[in-house]
């Protein structure tokens, strides 16, 4: 089993610009990484199961809502405590970090922001503790870039709700005990409700055959006549607006996530150049490899720039969602051009399952898409610099 020595580069001496809480927290989450996600990891990937084994631990770090109160279960940390988190479980694998992001962003913040007092005692504490595992049910076979035209819809009959519908690509479907999901009324107005497993008429077979995110356990939600009752409504707050504010705590989480990625490429990368000998010297000292490694190296520090910043945005309620698109987008660009010049510094090897790199390469190209395409991201960048939408 190989021994995890990643090393995390700060070119800029960023650590500088962290609280000693902040450092805490993240090393705290490497550590866990190196020692319970590493060794296991490749593995898991080959195999394509998620490590069930690691829920306790990644509650145990706060993975799990650290931004939420507290009073409800979470660790009440900050926004650049929560990204940090996010870097270090992505440094280790894609997928671990989609559950996290999935059960934090898209699960927890829609009840804590969204939800009745009664279902923030009853669901946030479990969720924090990972009792419970959530998913979020927004893309449809045919709507995924276009979410306002779902058809997934729930009529009011009384005493409960009828849900129809079907999700698709659903993060942590397979095992979830809740899920959030979108559907429209009757008046084609958009609203949060929360499913439960066992519910009648709720299934969610899993998906298979992916090559990328192989450790993320996805599938899809059918509802065929779903009672939903009245106090699982989601109250606070509906309209597209709602999912789209819980896209934005995500699409931030990701942001930090793909930093990881890039970080730990490049570390390996490195290593692996000033290991391996060609023509008589290590190929860290041949021309064409130095410029891979300070581009490599470059690019992660202005992605760590623009990411706290970002950071230092969220927790003041000042970054916008505009912001947020272009930092993810940045960010997973970034990342996944690293991993694949990574990939060549280790030549044939870099292919193999005894390194990393080929891993994150196939996650990220789930990662650029997800939560937001790269495409839609521009776009989002180019209605606010403009002020005319490229799309509806």
């Amino acid at each position: 089993m190989a021994q995890d020595l990643f090393q995390a580069p700060d070119y800029f001496q960023l650590d500088d610009l962290l609280t000693e809480e902040h450092k805490l927290v993240r090393d705290a989450a490497r550590e866990w990484v190196k020692r319970e996600v590493s060794p296991i990891i490749e593995e898991a990937a080959q195999k394509a199961e998620f490590p069930t084994s690691i829920i306790k631990g990644l509650a145990e770090i706060g993975a799990f809502g650290p931004y939420i109160p507290e009073e409800y279960g979470g660790a009440g940390l900050d926004q650049i405590s929560y990204g940090l988190i996010m870097q270090e479980i992505e440094r280790g694998d894609s997928g671990v970090r989609s559950t996290a992001s999935v059960q934090s962003s898209l699960v927890m913040y829609p009840i804590w922001k969204y939800g009745t007092e009664a279902q923030k005692q009853k669901f946030l504490p479990k969720l924090a503790s990972g009792e419970f595992m959530g998913c979020f049910g927004l893309t449809e076979p045919d709507h995924g870039s276009n979410p306002s035209g779902m058809v997934t819809n729930i009529k009011d009959m009384g005493d409960h709700y009828l849900l129809n519908g079907a999700k698709m690509w659903i993060s942590n479907a397979p095992f979830a005990d809740v899920a959030v999901v979108w559907a429209k009324n009757e008046a084609g107005r958009i609203k949060g409700l929360l499913v439960e497993r066992g519910m009648e008429g709720f299934t969610t077979p899993e998906t298979h055959n992916k090559w990328s995110l192989r450790t993320s356990s996805t599938g899809e939600l059918i509802f065929d006549n779903v009672k939903i009752p009245k106090e699982n409504i989601l109250t606070e707050k509906d309209g597209l607006g709602a999912p789209l504010g819980c896209l934005d705590s995500a699409r931030y989480g990701i942001a930090w996530g793909a930093i990881g990625a890039a970080m730990d490429c490049y570390d390996t990368a490195l290593r692996y150049a000033k290991q391996r000998i060609q023509f008589g010297k290590p190929i860290a000292g041949f021309q064409l490899q130095q410029k891979k490694l300070a581009e490599m190296i470059t690019e992660i520090t202005k992605a760590q720039l623009l990411t706290w910043r970002l950071g230092v945005l969220k927790n003041e309620n000042r970054a916008t969602t505009a912001q947020i698109s272009m930092c993810k987008r940045n960010n997973v660009e970034m990342a996944l051009n690293i991993a694949r010049e990574a990939r060549q510094v280790l030549g044939a090897m870099g292919i193999s399952g005894e390194y990393s790199i080929m891993r994150h390469m196939m996650n990220l190209e789930s990662v650029i898409t997800y939560e937001g395409t790269h495409d839609i991201h521009l776009l989002i960048t180019g209605f606010d610099i403009t002020g005319i939408p490229a799309f509806k």
